[in-house]
């Protein structure tokens, strides 16, 4: 009983030995003390490792080269698949691994060996040695795959640790790449072939895409895709495509041949995706980029450039500017194409007189298609606009004067009344475009001058077709050029707003008048410096007219005390109630119209000599106003003997039977068409007036500075001036201000000015 109770102080072992597939034993240790305290779990090797059985090692690989042989034959395996991974896991664990690794090396080595001779039939065409290949190619994979699935083992553990050594995967591709790819004349043979199928493709036949991935795919695995295909494939990318690009430079248009282009680089971009390496992508699409376009960008443009503009193939340019954007260089000359095309085209418009009339409207034009292109074809690009507004610039200006008459010319056409192609937000729309053309004016004074001469016209007629449009303009001019430039414009219209407030004022004078005339007045008082100079011209007027003005003048100096009036009977028009068989009618006529008319209240004929002595109208203008009354469409004089023109023997009688549907009608002064003197007058004065603004400008310079050599002087003022102006021009300012003492030459230097206080 005492026994019993020391053995069970003693701590009690049993041990549980489990025998493991692999012939090795696993033996546990349980150990335990006191009731409730831990227990340990100790592991220990067995004191005698079991010995394998005698040639299992010859025997187990005589197995496994059955089974390579068996996968590389694609004949049946005789033994189970599991049974050889775990005949190969027993071997690694004897340290067989590296007789191992080798015999298998061996094994595959001359199988992959004796491959090569179903590539030396020189009997297949280059297609079937392709799929042969590819079979070749596909068969070693799949072997290559099934025989590491077995060895894994060994891949995992002895290839693993041994960091110099190759997979057995890569055991394969090297085996291959050594004994049948590096082959010269079988590489010779794949690579032709390869790039023969590409070719075929290029002129449009269908070849098998997939066999061409798999065979490319081929190259890469065993890295020998750079050096022996993508060399010569590029080689001979650039040779066709520029054997390609000479050719259909000469054969095709400019938009067939970018269709063309666009055509080719998508279809190497699906060459790309469908079966050659990623890293081809950049070398080839640049080389077909260049050899299409890079070396034939000067001739696309002088080809194809100005037909596509001219034409306003907007598809096309949009095209163009993505090609020339891919390549170096390619911006860089299309803009400056683009700015010489403008230049050459704008400057047609400006420099060809017989186009004058239409040169505004040609310019709003062409500026709009350009704006359409340079917005939808080119990207917006910030390049191009501002090339497109330099060259507009440079072209505008080759004919000082001209652009800035002729566009103001065109603003009085459409503010004028009777003006009817247009809605307000279109006139609106339209002056918008206009200041954009005025823009790249740089006389602009010229433009003031007769733009001033129009508007007095507008004004003075009350043919102005909206007070909103003409202010909506001045705003705009005077945003671009300061107030300066519209100051004497706006005092225009001022003129205009006294002139109602002083006839309201006038009426109720006339009626507080003793004698109140039947003749109703209207008076507009205009500010010479504001106004265009008129010629005066004295004519005859009636004596209730006369009467009339200087009561009008005694009414407004009895206000206006100092002031002077000097009346401008060019800009007068009355209207005349007249009696004709058919009833009676008013004519709404200019007042020279009207002191005709009167005549033929006292008398029934008059010749033009005894009108003009009458009325004392000059002779150019009598003919006019005569032409107006008996050779226009409302005919209330009778011409004898008839005829278009009037000459000086001509006579006149009142045209009792006149007829005319409407009881108001307006005879309209026969314009003259604005002469050649009336032009240069006011040319002559926008240039009087610049000679005054360049010796203002010398004169503040030479204030400021003091002394100064001529070249300073002159870039100064050039940087002062907003006109263009010659430097001789200059030179003679600087002349007639030595002359008139402002400066002196310095007495050393005569390069040399100084201000003469």
């Amino acid at each position: 009983m005492a026994e019993d109770t020391r053995q069970d102080k003693r701590a009690s072992f049993s041990a549980i030995t489990e025998h493991n597939t692999n012939g090795m034993a696993r033996t546990s240790t349980l150990a335990s003390g006191k009731t409730g305290a831990s227990k340990k779990l100790v592991i220990k090797n067995f004191k005698d490792r079991p010995k394998l059985v005698e040639n299992y090692t010859e025997d187990t690989w005589l197995k496994l080269r059955d089974a390579v042989g068996a996968i590389q034959n694609s004949t049946s395996i005789k033994y189970n698949l599991e049974e050889l991974y775990q005949a190969v896991e027993n071997l690694c664990s004897y340290k067989v691994s590296p007789t191992l690794y080798k015999q298998l090396r061996q094994v595959c080595e001359d199988h992959v060996q004796a491959q090569i001779y179903h590539f030396r039939e020189e009997s297949l065409d280059n297609l079937s040695f392709l799929k042969r290949m590819n079979r070749c190619w596909q068969d070693h994979c799949r072997q290559t795959i099934m025989i590491r699935s077995i060895f894994l083992f060994l891949d995992r553990t002895y290839v693993l640790q041994n960091s110099l050594l190759p997979s057995i995967w890569d055991t394969g591709l090297e085996l291959f790449r050594t004994h049948i790819v590096s082959d010269s004349a079988v590489q010779k043979r794949t690579v032709d072939g390869i790039l023969e199928q590409i070719e075929l493709e290029r002129n449009g036949e269908t070849v098998d895409r997939s066999l061409l991935r798999s065979l490319l795919g081929m190259l890469s695995d065993l890295q020998v895709y750079k050096d022996s295909f993508e060399e010569r494939f590029l080689i001979e990318t650039n040779r066709l495509y520029a054997a390609e690009g000479q050719l259909l430079m000469q054969e095709r248009d400019v938009p067939e041949y970018l269709h063309h282009v666009a055509r080719r680089l998508e279809e190497e971009n699906d060459r790309i995706v469908s079966y050659l390496d990623q890293s081809t992508q950049k070398p080839l699409i640049s080389c077909v980029e260049k050899q299409l376009l890079g070396e034939h960008m000067t001739a696309i443009l002088q080809k194809g450039l100005s037909i596509l503009l001219d034409e306003n193939r907007v598809t096309e340019l949009a095209l163009l500017y993505h090609l020339f954007s891919k390549v170096k260089g390619g911006l860089p000359t299309l803009l400056q194409f683009w700015r010489d095309y403008i230049k050459s085209f704008g400057g047609e418009i400006v420099c060809t007189p017989e186009k004058d009339k239409d040169m505004v409207q040609d310019l709003l034009d062409f500026k709009d298609k350009m704006d359409n292109v340079a917005q939808s074809c080119f990207g917006r690009s910030e390049g191009f606009i501002n090339a497109m507004k330099e060259a507009f610039e440079t072209f505008i200006n080759k004919r000082p004067n001209k652009p800035a008459e002729l566009i103001a010319k065109y603003v009085d056409s459409k503010l004028r009344a009777g003006n009817k192609e247009a809605t307000e937000e279109e006139l609106e729309r339209i002056l918008d475009k206009i200041m954009i053309i005025f823009r790249f004016i740089h006389g602009k004074d010229v433009f003031e001058a007769f733009y001033k001469k129009d508007l007095a016209k507008r004004l003075l007629v009350g043919k102005s077709a909206s007070v909103d449009a003409e202010k909506s303009m001045l705003s705009k001019l005077k945003h671009e050029c300061g107030a300066a430039f519209t100051s004497k414009l706006e005092g225009m219209f001022k003129d205009m707003e006294l002139s109602k407030d002083i006839m309201i004022q006038f009426k109720q004078y006339m009626q507080n008048q003793s004698e109140p005339s039947n003749i109703e007045l209207t008076v507009n008082i205009l500010t010479m410096g504001y106004w265009p100079s008129y010629t005066p011209m004295e004519v005859h007027l009636p004596p209730e007219m006369v009467k009339l003005q200087e009561v009008f003048k005694l009414f407004y100096l009895g206000k206006h005390s100092g002031r002077k009036l000097q009346w401008q009977p060019t800009l007068g028009h009355a209207v005349l109630k007249a009696e004709f068989k058919e009833g009676k009618k008013e004519l709404q006529v200019s007042l020279f119209q009207t002191l005709v008319l009167l005549m033929f209240n006292e008398g029934e004929e008059f010749s033009v000599e005894e009108i003009r002595t009458a009325t004392g109208i000059e002779e150019g203008e009598l003919k006019r106003t005569l032409q107006s009354l008996a050779c226009g469409k409302a005919r209330v004089l009778n011409k004898n003997p008839r005829g278009k023109d009037v000459e000086d023997g001509d006579r006149f009688n009142f045209n009792n039977d006149f007829k005319h549907k409407l009881f108001r009608i307006k005879i309209n002064q026969i314009q003259m068409k604005e002469t050649v003197e009336e032009q240069v007058s006011t040319t002559e004065r926008v240039f009087q007036d610049r000679q005054y603004q360049i010796d203002a400008a010398v004169v503040r310079i030479m204030k400021m500075r003091k002394t100064l050599s001529h070249n300073l002087l002159v870039s100064e003022l050039y940087n002062q001036l907003k006109f263009p102006v010659k430097p001789g021009d200059l030179k003679k300012r600087i002349e007639s201000l030595i002359d008139r003492d402002y400066m002196e030459r310095d007495k050393e230097t005569p390069n040399q000015y100084h201000y003469v206080a």
